[in-house]
């Protein structure tokens, strides 16, 4: 299930740097150890995007100028997702870096129905490569056409559905099924324009930084509909609980897909 939590802003004109998903991930966290739920404080299962409201680029990064302010939060566990906007909703007001900003309600998106091919747009980039210790593997350049970079994505994919264990022996039969396949026209067009599409970032773990190499571009993937879902609510990649990875429907109308979200286990509307 996906949510969308609005807040308040409380300075208009503050900003955050331009990929600020380590500090999302620094505030998530911290709320999540704050409810005092061993269950959920290291629950990797979920993903969030970038800060999204009206913004003005400077040296600086994004300055914000909208009244409100919208943080996308998804997961498969919906246990999950009440724990975590209880949780955040006990605070009146944050810091996110500059931005000072105050939680407001919460909407949930209509769940799409999933096929055996989608076509996905990346909210956020998706990291193909774990980071080790005193290691460039991770920020090596993989060119996103071929089956290396799939292949990648499908490792990737498989050890989080296995550690949930939610699924049987039968359904990774079926989910042996994995292509994906970039937009070749989108990538060229970035080519010609010299844009890039891929770019080294920064990713923090128990206060150590690491470097990674993050791709943004739409794709179509080839899977079993269990496994689209999957990665919709989670996230493709690695890091996808610190933000990287988060996917949306290609041609959707993010508009017409909302209503008013209650906390189930509260039974609060926020």
């Amino acid at each position: 299930m996906r949510v969308r939590i609005i807040f308040k802003l409380l300075n208009k004109g503050a900003h955050l740097p331009f990929h600020h998903q380590h500090i999302l991930a620094q505030y998530l966290k911290g709320v999540l150890l704050e409810g005092g739920e061993n269950e959920y404080a290291e629950y990797s299962f979920f993903n969030f995007s970038a800060l999204k409201g009206q913004t003005k680029v400077s040296r600086s990064g994004l300055h914000y100028y909208s009244n409100l302010v919208t943080l996308v939060v998804s997961s498969d566990s919906q246990g999950f997702i009440d724990y975590l906007l209880e949780q955040i909703f006990r605070f009146k007001k944050v810091d996110l870096g500059e931005l000072q900003i105050s939680p407001m309600y919460t909407e949930i998106e209509q769940t799409p129905e999933f096929a055996d091919e989608m076509k996905f747009l990346c909210i956020s980039p998706i990291v193909p490569i774990k980071a080790s210790f005193n290691s460039q593997e991770s920020k090596r350049f993989i060119t996103p056409e071929t089956d290396e970079f799939s292949d990648l994505l499908y490792e990737s994919t498989l050890q989080r559905l296995e550690v949930t264990g939610n699924y049987s022996a039968e359904d990774f039969v079926r989910f042996k099924k994995f292509q994906l396949v970039p937009d070749e026209a989108y990538l060229q067009r970035l080519r010609e324009k010299e844009k890039k599409f891929a770019r080294i970032y920064s990713v923090y773990n128990q206060d150590v930084r690491y470097e990674v190499r993050g791709y943004t571009l739409p794709f179509k993937l080839y899977a079993a509909p269990e496994v689209q879902e999957f990665l919709f609510n989670c996230g493709l990649g690695n890091y996808t609980y610190k933000g990287f990875g988060m996917l949306d429907i290609a041609n959707a109308n993010p508009i017409e897909r909302t209503e008013r979200y209650r906390f189930k286990s509260a039974d609060v509307e926020a």
